[in-house]
């Protein structure tokens, strides 16, 4: 089977996507969040074949996403958990499950809340905040070329900026 890759592609976004873009993934990791370290307990709570279990925890493991430890006294066993690349992936599953609440609707309403721990308050949305704390959206933010950007890069952020934005630069 032929498997479209995204990393010659010069995105962002798409690279991600190479390492984490597959939906058992994303809750592999959300179960790592969730305190769930063993390969049993992951296909138990998500019901996922064995098989791809195994190919999608080889996958994040050679990402760097997860790591695999044996487990204490153990040469048999291991134990799954995030490395700080998959930690910094938390504000991804936190947008997804704000969004999902938002627009997905269900009959008893979203089957969790996230609190603050501190101060024992909920979480605020996610929002892409500017300087002044206010939130913006993708017509509110002009998209500038970084030191990776080509020169079909440097042509699509001109054409995004001139139909999103409305501006001629």
């Amino acid at each position: 089977m032929y498997k479209k890759t995204f990393e010659d592609m010069n995105c962002s976004i798409a690279r991600s996507l190479d390492q984490i873009g597959e939906w058992w993934s994303l809750l592999i990791v959300r179960e790592c969040t969730l305190g769930t370290t063993r390969f049993d307990e992951f296909q138990r709570r998500l019901g996922i074949a064995r098989n791809v279990l195994t190919n999608r925890l080889a996958h994040l493991i050679e990402q760097g996403i997860v790591e695999k430890l044996p487990l204490e006294n153990s040469q048999r066993y291991f134990q799954y958990r995030l490395t700080r690349k998959g930690e910094e992936l938390y504000p991804v599953l936190v947008a997804l499950l704000q969004w999902g609440d938002r627009w997905i609707e269900t009959e008893k309403g979203p089957p969790l809340r996230l609190i603050d721990n501190r101060t024992q308050q909920p979480i605020e949305p996610m929002a892409i905040r500017s300087t002044d704390s206010g939130a913006l959206g993708f017509h509110d933010i002009r998209l500038e070329a970084g030191p990776g950007a080509t020169a079909d890069t440097h042509a699509m952020i001109e054409h995004r900026n001139s139909v999103i934005l409305g501006d001629g630069r």
